[in-house]
């Protein structure tokens, strides 16, 4: 058995998400509705969008290119510096927190709401701090590279990676749904997920998105 099936049952599922994408955000409501109907456990990463784009910036369209270099990274840090300095456990609820301020609440990832979300969920509000500090990037960037390594370049954010027909990670970029399904239908998407994983070969399905994302 590999060591990403555990002997109890229990599925994980590795999860590397920013903030600040709504696409992410709507991936992971999903999950969270898959952990009531699935024997699953999600295992929540920190990956930067801003990271991922550092060498591309020039060929960025500028509005995008400024939410980069101006609020992508206030986020993460101080997301990384939470698991860093109070444990993996943080991670999850600390996300939920600054998803439903920026997305459902359209506060958006202004230093504000990063300040209510650490107060949303009992962390120190000296963790702001951290927004501009380069004290865990070393963290960041190799938490940010464990899912890409998974998965490819070519891919943002979320990054999910299940257990394949060995046992061994297959990673995936997506997927990409909105709203979130919930009840049957997201296991539903779980288990299609489960099984795509499962064929040798497999990559990718896509077609054009014809709506944006519905927070709910």
């Amino acid at each position: 058995m590999s060591e990403n099936t555990p002997a109890n049952g229990t599925i994980p599922a590795d999860f590397w998400f920013d903030p600040l994408c709504p696409w992410a955000w709507m991936t992971s409501r999903w999950i969270l509705e898959v952990e009531k109907v699935r024997d699953i456990e999600v295992r929540w990463h920190v990956m930067s969008l801003a990271v991922l784009n550092e060498d591309k910036l020039d060929e960025l369209p500028e509005e995008y290119r400024d939410m980069l270099e101006n609020k992508a990274w206030g986020p993460v840090r101080v997301v990384i510096a939470a698991q860093q300095l109070h444990g993996d456990d943080v991670v999850g609820p600390l996300y939920t927190a600054l998803g439903t301020r920026f997305h459902n609440n359209g506060e958006g990832p202004t230093l504000e709401a990063v300040a209510g979300a650490l107060k949303d969920v009992g962390l120190p509000e000296d963790l702001l701090e951290y927004a501009d500090k380069d004290t865990y990037d070393t963290e960041l960037r190799a938490s940010h590279q464990e899912g890409i390594d998974k998965v490819g370049q070519e891919v943002g954010t979320p990054v999910i990676a299940v257990p394949g027909a060995d046992g061994e990670q297959v990673a995936f970029f997506g997927p990409v749904v909105t709203p979130a399904p919930k009840g049957e239908d997201a296991a539903k998407l779980w288990d299609g997920t489960l099984l795509v994983a499962s064929i040798p070969g497999f990559y990718e399905i896509k077609r054009t998105r014809t709506q944006g994302p519905i927070f709910d």
